[in-house]
């Protein structure tokens, strides 16, 4: 693995990696913004691919900068991380709010996307989704460290999650308590509520395809239906249950799907 620095324009710097060899793919993080929620992904895709990964800004390594965090903001800082890496184009794989950050840069840029990989992801709010982020925006505000655990509780399969407790400690143990984290993490949820991609679907023409869990209560398997439909030429896997955090949960099956759908790119 290299590590390597992204400057942004408005002063930004993004800690960013790569590993492994082949056609680049480049996997962007949801809320939580960090590269380390790829990890086991990375893992088992490396062998395949050349991986890059990156913590987005005001998260782990990265610094905030001066822009306005929103959704077309953080596709900027895909194409900056893809510019500092001497990469052209590359499969974008989006997580969640990183789907939402994956149909952006299609949409903004599309000759630097060879193929968009929408995971656990939406083409617009729903009321569902507005519901529960205010509640966990309020949340947030008042008691970072059960904004977390409640963010936890229901972003894995429960059974799962039993037997994997140390991510649940893990999680909580890196609340977001003082002011500055606070804030991040409510601009984040601002961006992600604020984003509609439905005008700008039209314009994604290049391979994609959308990968759900049925058990999601985060973004829920009606909005990957949903999707679909604005995007009929790409393909929805939805796998039986995993949570929202299925690529960590469920990592094989993700992993399957992505490189079964990656081996026709080529």
């Amino acid at each position: 693995m290299t590590d390597f620095s992204v400057s942004t324009g408005d002063g930004a710097v993004l800690k960013a990696s790569r590993e492994g060899a082949g056609a680049p793919l480049v996997l962007v993080s949801g809320l939580g913004g960090t590269a380390g929620f790829w990890a086991p992904v990375a893992a088992r895709l490396r062998d395949r691919f050349e991986i890059l990964t990156f913590d987005q800004r005001g998260i782990g390594a990265s610094t905030r900068g001066t822009a306005e965090t929103d959704i077309a903001q953080l596709a900027d800082d895909v194409q900056a991380v893809l510019d500092a890496a001497g990469i052209e184009a590359a499969t974008i794989v989006g997580h969640s709010t990183g789907g939402c950050i994956a149909q952006s840069l299609a949409a903004r840029a599309p000759e630097r996307v060879t193929g968009l990989g929408l995971s656990a992801t939406w083409l617009r709010p729903s009321r569902y989704m507005t519901a529960l982020f205010r509640t966990r925006l309020d949340l947030l505000r008042h008691d970072p460290v059960a904004y977390t655990a409640t963010a936890t509780l229901i972003s894995y399969a429960p059974e799962w999650l039993e037997a994997n407790w140390s991510a649940y400690e893990r999680a909580v143990a890196k609340a977001p308590t003082s002011d500055t984290a606070r804030q991040v993490v409510a601009e984040r949820i601002e961006a992600l509520l604020a984003f509609d991609g439905s005008a700008s679907a039209s314009q994604l023409t290049m391979p994609a395809m959308i990968i759900g869990a049925a058990d999601d209560m985060i973004v829920p398997a009606f909005l990957q239906r949903d999707l679909a439909k604005a995007l009929p030429a790409a393909p929805l896997t939805l796998l039986p249950e995993g949570g929202h955090f299925f690529p960590a949960s469920r990592t094989d099956a993700f992993v399957t799907a992505v490189t079964d759908w990656a081996a026709g790119l080529r």
